[in-house]
C-alpha cells in the first residue's frame, strides 16, 4: 500500500497490536502543524492557535462520529493511552456515590484493566471478581453481581476475541445498578463496529493502535463523569484559582474534556489521530478483503503446524502461539529473534496478559503476529516460507 512506502525493502512489520504502522497521511498532518501553525491550544488568540483549537475540536467530533456516539450523551478526553485513562477514572471515581459493590473484569484482560481492577478493590475495600471468559470471548451475564462497576475489552490483544454479546452484557449491568467501562484498545482500528449502538459509561482507547500518533483517548458519558471526584488536577482545568480554592472548567458544559486533560496536550498528536480516522474512513472493500485474506492463509498455517501451538480458535488480525522447547530445543523468544534476523518483526513473551497466559493457562513466552492494512500477500507468503524454514 503506497501509504507505507517509507518501509524498508524486506521489513515485515507483524507487532501493530503494540503499536500501527503509520499511513503518510498522519505523518504528513502532525508535520504541517509543526511547520505552519504549532501552538498551545486553548490559550493563545493569534491565528495559528485559533487553528489548532478548530482541529482539536474537530478531532473529538470524529472520535464520537466514529464510534457512532451522540454528543449529548458523550465527551472526548484526551490522554496518554489507554491505561492512563483507566486509572484517571478508577482512581478518582467515588464508588460510594455510585452505589457500587463489586469491582469486575475477566480473566483475558490487558494489565491496564486488570491491576487498575485489583488497585480500585483495595482501595475502596470491595470484592473483585474475575469473570472467565468463553472461548469466543463472550461474557455470561449472570456472572456479573448486582452493582458491579465492570472493566473488560472487546477486543482480545492475545487473539483478536471478541465481546460478541456487548450488548447483552452492557444491558444486564446498568440494570442490575452497575456501570460498565470498555478497554477498546484493540478494537479500534478493525472492530470499531463491535461498539455501534451500544452504551457503555465508559470507553478507552489507545490512537496508537489505530494507524495514530502515541496518544490515549476516554469517551466518556457525561451522567457517568459526574461521579467523578476530579483529583489530578493542573493547568487547563481551571477557570479560577484563589489561594486555597478553585474553579474547574469541568463546570462549564462546553468544556466537559477539561476533567482529564491536566496540563498541556499532545496537540500534533490529537491532529494526528484526526487524519488517521479519515485514513481508516476511506478504507475501501478491497482493503478490508486483504486483510482479511491474509489472516486466514496465516491462521491456516499455524493451525495445521505440528511444531506452532496456536492460541486462535478462527483468524483475527492478531494471532498468537507457543512452541514447545523440550520438542524443538528452543523456545518464542529465540524464534522471535530468528525472525527478526529475516526482517519480520514480532512481538514475543506474554504481551501483558500474565494472568491468564502464565497463570491460568500455563502457556510457556509465546509469539505474537499483529497484522494491518500494510500487511501485503508477500509479506505472509515470506513469513510462512521461514517458519517452514526454522
Amino acid at each position: 500500500m503506497s501509504d507505507f512506502n517509507y518501509l524498508k525493502k524486506g521489513a515485515i512489520y507483524l507487532d501493530a497490536a503494540c503499536q500501527s504502522l503509520r499511513p503518510q497521511s498522519v505523518i504528513n498532518a502532525m508535520e504541517e502543524y509543526y511547520k505552519e501553525y504549532n501552538s498551545c491550544g486553548e490559550r493563545v488568540k493569534f491565528d495559528w492557535g485559533i487553528t489548532t483549537d478548530e482541529k482539536v475540536e474537530d478531532t473529538r467530533l470524529k472520535v464520537l462520529k466514529y464510534l457512532k456516539k451522540s454528543p449529548r450523551h458523550y465527551f472526548v478526553s484526551f490522554t496518554l493511552n489507554t491505561t492512563y485513562g483507566i486509572n484517571l477514572i478508577l482512581s478518582q471515581l467515588n464508588v460510594k456515590k455510585a452505589g457500587i459493590k463489586h469491582i469486575v473484569t475477566s480473566d483475558i484482560e490487558h494489565n491496564s484493566p486488570f491491576l487498575a481492577t485489583i488497585s480500585c478493590a483495595a482501595k475502596n475495600k470491595l470484592p473483585r471478581k474475575v469473570i472467565t471468559r468463553n472461548d469466543d470471548g463472550s461474557i455470561n451475564p449472570n456472572d456479573i453481581p448486582d452493582n458491579s462497576l465492570v472493566v473488560v475489552n472487546c477486543a482480545s490483544n492475545i487473539d483478536g476475541r471478541l465481546l460478541l454479546n456487548i450488548k447483552e452484557v452492557v444491558k444486564k449491568v446498568h440494570k442490575t445498578g452497575g456501570f460498565i467501562i470498555i478497554d477498546a484498545a484493540q478494537a479500534m482500528a478493525h472492530n470499531a463496529d463491535i461498539l455501534y449502538g451500544v452504551e457503555p459509561d465508559a470507553i478507552c482507547f489507545s490512537a496508537h493502535k489505530m494507524y495514530a500518533p502515541s496518544l490515549g483517548g476516554i469517551v466518556i458519558k457525561k451522567d457517568f463523569a459526574k461521579l467523578i471526584d476530579t483529583s489530578f488536577i493542573g493547568g487547563g482545568m481551571v477557570d479560577d484559582v484563589n489561594k486555597e480554592e478553585y474553579v474547574l472548567s469541568k463546570d462549564n458544559k462546553e468544556h466537559l474534556y477539561t476533567q482529564f486533560e491536566a496540563g498541556l496536550q499532545a496537540w500534533a498528536e490529537i491532529i494526528g489521530l484526526s487524519a488517521a480516522i479519515d485514513w481508516l474512513n476511506n478504507r475501501s472493500k478491497e482493503d478490508r478483503k486483504n486483510l482479511e485474506e491474509n489472516e486466514v492463509k496465516l491462521w491456516e498455517f499455524l493451525n495445521r503446524s505440528q511444531k506452532l501451538h496456536l492460541v486462535n480458535k478462527q483468524p483475527a488480525s492478531t494471532m498468537s502461539f507457543y512452541v514447545d522447547k523440550k520438542e524443538l530445543g528452543y523456545d518464542s523468544h529465540i524464534l522471535g529473534a530468528a525472525l527478526a534476523s529475516e526482517g519480520i518483526m514480532a512481538r514475543t513473551g506474554y504481551f501483558c496478559v500474565h494472568y491468564y497466559l502464565d497463570h491460568v493457562k500455563h502457556y510457556p513466552p509465546l509469539v505474537r503476529f499483529s497484522l494491518g492494512y500494510h500487511t501485503t500477500a508477500s509479506d505472509i507468503n515470506k513469513v510462512i516460507s521461514i517458519l517452514e524454514k526454522i
